[in-house]
């Protein structure tokens, strides 16, 4: 698994995304953190708590942008968004808490893993955001369906219209992250936390990962499917195709609003 470290310490799994150099989230990675998620829930070690982080200057800069451009219609599109939703869903119900350790930024399909872990500790100036339709596109790891219920439905249309990031310090302001440190603080802070987490009873700690899921709406798994739907058939557009060649090809974008 060459996009994903592994290591376990004192009953805390770290999980490093080494995908360089801006540890996007290509299909190979999301295939890696499936195969480690099933190798933590079938351990016996007794592993009680996860940290994910990011080797060298991201936690995750976002998705691999040229290996959508491989993807050849609107199912193609649907299918790999419902792949990584799925993924990120089993990361939200899964039975072992997960927190996220964010320095540098955390962008698009970064932020979306990051928002599907149970606390996320972030460095004060490290960027988050969705910045999608800057590339004619939209969030499609339920980004449009996770992000308003940490930062309240006017921001996330700010942030997500914009795509505009916010910073670390502003994340924990609006409750996007539990805590804003310094960037060299940020791994111990979250390694201390998930350590503090592995004390408790393993069957204490399942019991409230399978409880405070049902405080979500039953909209949310409605939204997700739409999102989807969406995702796939913008991917089709005209202006997509091109806000991705522009990327690619880092200039600013032509859209057509077609």
């Amino acid at each position: 698994m060459g996009t994903l470290a592994y290591e376990v310490k004192d009953q805390v799994a770290i999980l490093t995304i080494q995908s360089p150099p801006a540890n996007a989230l290509s299909s190979n990675l999301l295939e890696d953190l499936e195969k480690r998620l099933d190798e933590i829930e079938n351990d016996n070690n007794n592993i009680k708590s996860i940290v994910i982080k990011g080797e060298g200057k991201f936690f995750s800069a976002g998705a691999d942008i040229k290996e959508f451009t491989s993807l050849q219609n609107a199912s193609d599109y649907e299918s790999l968004a419902g792949r990584g939703q799925d993924l990120f869903d089993r990361i939200e119900h899964f039975s072992i808490p997960v927190i996220a350790a964010i320095h540098g930024a955390a962008l698009g399909g970064g932020l979306e893993l990051a928002m599907s872990c149970h606390i996320r500790i972030v460095s004060e100036n490290a960027k988050l955001g969705l910045p999608e339709l800057t590339l004619g596109i939209i969030p499609g790891f339920a980004g449009t369906q996770r992000l308003p219920q940490y930062v309240g439905t006017a921001k996330a249309y700010e942030m997500i219209l914009t795509g505009k990031p916010i910073s670390g310090g502003e994340a924990a302001s609006f409750g996007l992250a539990n805590h804003a440190v310094k960037e060299e603080e940020v791994f111990d802070t979250a390694f201390n936390l998930a350590d503090t987490i592995a004390a408790k009873s393993k069957l204490s700690i399942n019991h409230i990962m399978q409880l405070i899921p049902y405080a979500k709406t039953k909209q949310f798994a409605e939204g997700v499917k739409k999102e989807s739907e969406a995702f796939g058939k913008i991917f089709g557009s005209d202006d997509a195709k091109e806000g991705v060649q522009a990327f690619i090809e880092k200039r600013k974008p032509n859209f057509q609003d077609k």
